[in-house]
């Protein structure tokens, strides 16, 4: 896309977007900014899907068959801590995550397709709120939206800080991990800090527990399968000088295979109910599902790498790149429907300075606007191909 106007409507949609964050299912400035911007190109819109979401549509030329391509819309519940002219207008709200940009490549793309539409079919560009925890990719397709507006395939897009601007990477199969909410109740008897014989212990007991878990992976997961179980919260305790009746622990099983989520949850259940009896305590596991791991179609993974190797040439298309532990709501959506979800490089990341280039989830993050024209392009590419 060589249209410098366009580039530079992009960064400015990108900069308000970023100003002004709203949380899951709170979208509502973003979608009506969203909503404005694509009306005043004349594009098809229906709104109302998981609250705030979005899907508009640009009809082909000629009659053919329809896609789908998602960007999320929402922020996080962080401080921003940059000092430039558009940082957040919220306190404790930020796009910490690129939605901004995510959003303003999809919108970008949008209105090139709907001026320049020599293509055979239809394209649904779907802005889905809640991302974040929300689930808004479930709500999205429980309220049918396959149903309304039915895709051949879908295809998501997420910036990836640390891979070089101007990069893109495809994964074959797997790109994100499934996760699952760890919550543990270790409860014992409580009493005098000097009389521990006279009590049962829930911090030791929670302590060989924490210990043990770690031990799961490393010893009952194959090495050529991937998961993570991290205990990120502990809580017990309200004076030094007295033993708890409980503890409470928290954290996060992550995985690729169901088969090894499934065997990750009976081996815990295990460990924690059975260190807490050797040492006289009772202990309760409760695993919950978030969002289920974002598996690629190959053939559309295949198409993704051929479009961003259109566009960025074929050398700086990764195919072989680890997938991340991390997790993504477009699971839901690729769950319901063929498809592919790739990264754009967001830039390397500085060593010597928080500024620019930012990892996700960092008070200093902030997209970059120098993908902004690559991302649209991209996916004006990806239309090209599929809807010929």
């Amino acid at each position: 896309m060589q249209e410098i106007e366009l580039q530079q409507q992009m960064v400015s949609w990108r900069h308000y977007l970023h100003q002004h964050p709203e949380l899951s299912f709170n979208e509502q400035v973003t979608s009506d900014y969203i909503a404005s911007v694509l009306l005043e190109h004349n594009i098809e819109i229906h709104r109302g899907l998981a609250v705030t979401g979005i899907v508009a549509t640009v009809h082909g030329k000629k009659p053919g068959k329809s896609i789908g391509l998602r960007a999320d819309m929402d922020a996080l519940p962080i401080q921003e801590l940059n000092e430039f002219d558009y940082k957040s207008v919220h306190d404790g709200k930020m796009h910490a995550c690129g939605h901004d940009g995510h959003s303003t490549m999809l919108l970008g793309a949008a209105v090139h397709l709907k001026k320049n539409n020599n293509f055979s079919g239809t394209v649904h560009f779907i802005f889905q709120p809640a991302e974040e925890g929300g689930a808004g990719g479930r709500v999205m397709v429980e309220e049918g939206i396959f149903d309304q507006f039915p895709c051949e395939a879908v295809y998501g897009m997420h910036n990836w800080p640390g891979m070089a601007e101007g990069q893109f990477a495809v994964h074959d199969s797997a790109v994100m991990a499934a996760n699952e909410t760890i919550e543990i109740v270790v409860k014992g008897k409580g009493g005098h800090a000097a009389m521990p014989d006279q009590c049962v212990d829930p911090i030791v007991a929670g302590a060989q527990i924490i210990t043990a878990l770690q031990s799961i992976v490393s010893r009952n997961v194959a090495p050529a399968d991937s998961a993570v179980i991290s205990l990120t919260v502990v809580n017990a305790g309200f004076a030094t000088n007295v033993i708890p009746d409980e503890m409470h622990l928290k954290g996060s099983l992550r995985y690729f295979k169901p088969e090894v989520g499934t065997e990750a949850n009976r081996r815990m259940k295990k460990v924690v109910e059975g260190i807490a009896e050797a040492m006289g305590a009772t202990a309760t596991l409760e695993s919950r599902p978030n969002y289920p791991a974002t598996i690629n179609t190959p053939k559309h993974a295949e198409k993704c790498a051929v479009a961003a190797g259109m566009v960025a040439g074929d050398d700086n298309v990764h195919r072989n790149m680890p997938p991340s532990m991390g997790s993504e709501d477009f699971s839901f959506l690729l769950n319901a429907s063929e498809g592919a979800y790739i990264w754009i490089g967001n830039g390397e990341v500085p060593e010597d300075q928080p500024q620019g280039g930012c990892m996700l989830h960092n008070t200093h993050y902030d997209f970059n606007d120098d993908i902004l024209s690559l991302g649209a392009s991209y996916w004006v590419q990806l239309v090209t191909n599929i809807l010929q």
